[in-house]
């Protein structure tokens, strides 16, 4: 197998708003919820700018598709980071979402290994770090 992610997709509970999320508020382009006239198959697509695909999927039809029993969300079972050029962009980003009425976990602040960073939530609870590597 070789090590390529094409496409993630997050578990949420409410797919309308999940959506309004993703795209009103972070500004993510989608053609909407396709899938709809196919049981659990609702699903919203975000074409991102490397080629892969961010999915929202709604937790309920991914254990239906799956054959798993739904459990209780927990937003430290991974996290999603989005890489900035600059410090100047952390806290822009993270000015945005903070006025966008996001929440904020860890405002923007100097991380221990170097780095510059915030991490938010998305009304699922998942998280994302958006972060400034001065390494890379």
């Amino acid at each position: 197998m070789q090590p390529l992610i094409s496409y993630i997709t997050l578990g949420v509970d409410d797919l309308e708003r999940s959506m309004g999320f993703y795209r009103d508020v972070l500004g993510f382009a989608t053609d909407g919820i396709v899938g709809e006239a196919y049981d659990h198959g609702a699903v919203v697509f975000f074409k991102m700018n490397n080629g892969q695909v961010l999915a929202l999927w709604e937790r309920k039809s991914i254990a239906a598709d799956c054959g798993v029993t739904q459990g209780a969300a927990d937003p430290t079972a991974f996290m999603l980071a989005h890489n900035v050029a600059t410090r100047d962009e952390v806290d822009q980003i993270m000015d945005e979402l903070t006025r966008a009425g996001a929440r904020i976990c860890k405002p923007a602040r100097e991380l221990t290994w170097g780095g510059y960073g915030g991490v938010f939530q998305d009304p699922d609870q998942h998280l994302w770090e958006v972060v400034f590597n001065p390494k890379s």
